[in-house]
């Protein structure tokens, strides 16, 4: 990784993280400026979305011609996949958040080299919090060091939760184990994880690499664990970019959730399902 590298994203993910607080409402519903639409149901798209997508592109791949690029609100393109390096991109993660202005949304970019993060920040520009890290350099806070906590008990544990999964009934088994708490963007997640104010968080429902690529590089800086439900190391740039679990705690509580979740099936991929019907719907039409 260029030294330059950590240094580029930060940059460019305030410039990022400031165009979209323009639209930004603390507690209120986001400005009407920000054109909220939607890709999919339950999958919001706004004006700064694609700003912040816009900025994020024009400034990493001009400095960076040579890498490949995968973002949430960009077609993809299969020429990433022959590139060494990759920038992996969520212009706003947690979107739904930042239209109901709630301050749980984070920008997140990760720089990936032959399918491990190299270099990594997430930003929350509405509690003005710059998590980064390089690996094998630790992780920072607002350029301070940080590390996961030391808690060793499963039992009692805190861990942070989809406010959708929460709201689908999906983590009432664990709700008598776990101190469990709500929250959006994933990205977000990851980062208050690695800065130890809780000690884990997990999904057995799909997410893509853009949701959790940066935040996997400042959990393991900071000490802790990121793996798939099985307990198989997280990759990116593949060719697929979806994967169907994310599990990342401080390290020593790593092998216990393993364990709790063995028999825990997966959960149901409804945007997949959602498409299908869709697809047949149409087919049944034409």
């Amino acid at each position: 990784m260029s030294d330059n590298d950590l240094t580029l994203i930060t940059d460019a993910i305030r410039k990022a993280g400031n165009a979209i607080m323009a639209y930004y409402r603390p507690g209120e519903t986001v400005s009407s400026d920000a054109e909220v639409r939607h890709k999919s149901p339950d999958n919001p798209l706004t004006k700064a979305d694609l700003e912040a997508d816009r900025i994020l592109h024009e400034i990493l791949t001009q400095a960076r011609p040579d890498y490949g690029w995968l973002s949430e609100e960009t077609t993809d393109d299969a020429s990433r996949l022959s590139k060494d390096r990759v920038w992996v991109v969520d212009p706003i993660d947690g979107t739904k958040e930042y239209i109901m202005g709630i301050p749980q949304f984070a920008v997140s970019v990760g720089l990936v080299e032959n399918g491990l993060p190299i270099a990594a920040a997430v930003y929350n520009p509405a509690a003005d919090e710059l998590f980064s890290a390089a690996r094998g350099q630790g992780i920072t806070l607002n350029g301070k060091p940080i590390h996961t906590s030391s808690r060793e008990e499963l039992f009692g544990a805190t861990c942070l939760a989809s406010r959708s999964e929460t709201k689908r009934g999906e983590w009432d088994q664990f709700k008598d184990e776990l101190k469990v708490s709500t929250m959006g963007s994933i990205a977000y997640k990851l980062a208050v994880v690695a800065c130890g104010r809780l000690d884990m968080t997990f999904t057995l429902t799909p997410k893509n690499e853009w949701d959790f690529c940066a935040g996997t590089l400042l959990v393991e800086e900071a000490g802790g664990q990121v793996t798939h439900k099985d307990g198989s190391p997280v990759s990116f740039n593949r060719t697929n970019p979806k994967v169907r679990s994310l599990l990342a705690t401080n390290g020593p509580l790593h092998q216990p959730l393993l364990d709790r979740l063995v028999d825990v099936p997966l959960s149901i991929d409804r945007h997949a399902l959602a498409a299908a019907e869709k697809a047949k719907a149409a087919g049944s039409e034409s």
